[in-house]
C-alpha cells in the first residue's frame, strides 16, 4: 500500500472486534490481536460448573471467573506487568494427591522439604491465609503496586472463605477475581475495571450476564443435561441450549442427567451490551462450541442487539476435534447459531445476524468435512464462505493467532487492516 500505515502502526486506535468466547482456544489470537488494536472486546461466558470453579461456586453462589482470569491474563501488556504478577494470577495449586510443585511451593514461601511432597487441604489452607500477610516473600518479588493490589484482593478472598473451603486446583488469580466480587457487593464491574488497569489490557473483558446461571442442554432424545462439566462427554446430540437456576454441583453426575431443568433467560448484562451495540465487528469464534460460543447467545437481548448492530458477523468454526458437535457439520453449526441467536429477534433477517464463514480448506479438518453439500447448505442460508490459511499447516487443531487476525481484519468495512 505504498508505505502506508496499518493497525500494527496505530493499535490503540483499532477496530472493536467483538468475540463471543471462553476457554482458552482464543487466547492466542487475543494475543496476537494486540498488536492490531486494543480495542477488542470479549464477552466471556460464566457457566462453568467444573473443577476448582464448581468449588468456588459452591462456596459463593456465583458465576464461574475462570475464563475472564485467563483472557486478562492473555490481554495484559507483559512489557509493563512484572512476569511475577502474570505468573502468581495463573498459578494454581496442585491436586489433591499429587505433589507439591516446586514453583507453587516458592510462592507459598513453603519450606524447600516441602517441594515435591503431597500437601493436605489444611495445609494448603495455611499457605493461603499466610499469603495474605504483608510481610510474606512472594510480595517481595514485584514492585509494590501491584504487591499491594493483588494482597488487598486475596484478603478480600481470605475474610470470606469458609473454613472447610477446598483448595485443591484452586488458581491464585481466581481466588482475587472472587474476592473483588464478593468486596463490590457481587457486582463483576469494579473489580474488572480495577485489574484491567492494573495488568494494562490491550482489550475489554466483561462477563455475558449478571447472574450465577449453568448451563443446560436438551438431547435429541428429549433428555435434560445440567451442568457446563458434563458437555466434555455428551452422549447424544444436542438439540438446543438454555440457562437455568439448577445448580448441579450440589448434585451428583446422575442427578444431573435427571434432573427437569426450568429454562430461565436473563438479560445481556449493560456493560456487555454497550460493548456489543457498538461493535466494529461481531465474531462467533472457534471454541468449544456449546460451552464458549453458543452459551453467549442464550441471554435475553444478545440476538436483538447483534441485529442492530451495523458491521460484519464472522463466525469460525472449529478445525480438528470438537467432543461437544458430534457430528454436527459447519452449515449445521451456522444453522445454531441463527436458531439460537433468533430465540431473541425472530424476525432478524439473517444478513443482520451472521454474514461470514471463516474457513481454511487446505490445512483445516472439520466436523462433516467441507463437501458440495454441506457448502450449498452454507449457501442457501445466505452466507459467504471465505477460505484462507488460518489453521496450522502441521496441526490441524490449532489456527494460526497471526493469520486468523489478518483474515478477521480482512474482512471488516473498507479492509481496516489498512487505515
Amino acid at each position: 500500500m505504498n508505505g502506508a500505515p496499518t493497525l500494527t502502526d496505530f493499535p490503540a486506535l483499532g477496530p472493536r472486534l467483538t468475540f463471543f468466547t471462553g476457554g482458552t482456544a482464543l487466547r492466542g489470537l487475543s494475543r496476537e490481536l494486540t498488536r492490531h488494536t486494543h480495542n477488542s472486546v470479549h464477552l466471556i461466558t460464566t457457566f462453568d460448573s467444573g473443577g476448582s470453579s464448581a468449588v468456588l461456586r459452591r462456596a459463593f453462589a456465583m458465576p464461574a471467573v475462570g475464563d475472564i482470569r485467563n483472557r486478562l491474563l492473555a490481554l495484559a501488556d507483559s512489557a509493563v506487568v512484572p512476569a511475577a504478577v502474570l505468573d502468581f494470577c495463573a498459578c494454581r495449586l496442585p491436586a489433591e494427591g499429587d505433589d507439591l510443585p516446586e514453583n507453587v511451593a516458592s510462592i507459598l514461601g513453603a519450606a524447600p522439604s516441602c517441594s515435591g511432597k503431597k500437601a493436605s487441604a489444611d495445609f494448603l489452607r495455611r499457605q493461603l491465609a499466610g499469603l495474605g500477610r504483608a510481610g510474606h516473600r512472594v510480595w517481595k518479588s514485584m514492585p509494590g503496586v501491584f504487591a499491594d493490589a493483588l494482597r488487598l484482593h486475596l484478603n478480600f478472598f481470605l475474610s470470606r472463605m469458609p473454613g472447610d473451603f477446598d483448595p485443591y486446583r484452586a488458581c491464585f488469580g481466581n481466588l482475587l477475581l472472587a474476592g473483588g466480587y464478593l468486596h463490590h457487593k457481587r457486582s463483576f464491574d469494579p473489580v474488572l475495571a480495577f485489574f484491567s488497569r492494573l495488568l494494562q489490557t490491550r482489550g475489554v473483558v466483561r462477563p455475558i450476564v449478571r447472574e450465577s446461571l449453568h448451563l443446560a442442554a436438551e438431547l435429541d432424545d428429549g433428555s435434560v443435561l445440567v451442568g457446563q462439566h458434563l458437555f466434555r462427554a455428551l452422549p447424544r446430540p444436542v438439540r438446543r441450549l438454555f440457562l437455568t437456576v439448577h445448580e448441579p454441583e450440589r448434585l451428583n453426575e446422575q442427578d444431573c442427567l435427571e434432573l427437569p431443568a426450568t429454562p430461565c433467560r436473563p438479560p445481556l448484562a449493560p456493560a456487555a451490551g454497550v460493548y456489543l451495540s457498538s461493535a466494529g465487528a461481531v465474531c462467533y469464534p472457534m471454541g468449544s462450541f456449546y460451552t464458549s460460543v453458543l452459551a453467549n447467545l442464550l441471554p435475553q437481548g444478545v440476538g436483538s442487539t447483534v441485529a442492530e448492530a451495523d458491521c460484519p458477523k464472522i463466525f469460525i468454526p472449529n478445525s480438528g476435534s470438537d467432543a461437544e458437535l458430534l457430528g454436527l457439520s459447519v452449515a449445521g453449526q451456522a444453522a445454531m447459531i441463527l436458531r439460537h441467536l433468533r430465540e431473541d429477534a425472530p424476525e432478524a433477517p439473517t444478513e443482520r445476524l451472521l454474514h461470514h464463514v471463516l474457513i481454511d480448506s487446505r490445512h483445516g479438518r472439520y466436523e462433516g468435512g467441507l463437501g458440495e453439500e454441506v457448502r450449498k447448505s452454507i449457501s442457501d442460508m445466505g452466507l459467504n464462505i471465505v477460505d484462507r490459511h488460518i489453521v496450522c499447516e502441521n496441526n490441524p487443531q490449532y489456527h494460526e493467532p497471526e493469520l486468523t487476525a489478518r483474515a478477521l481484519l480482512d474482512l471488516l468495512p473498507g479492509k481496516a487492516a489498512e487505515i
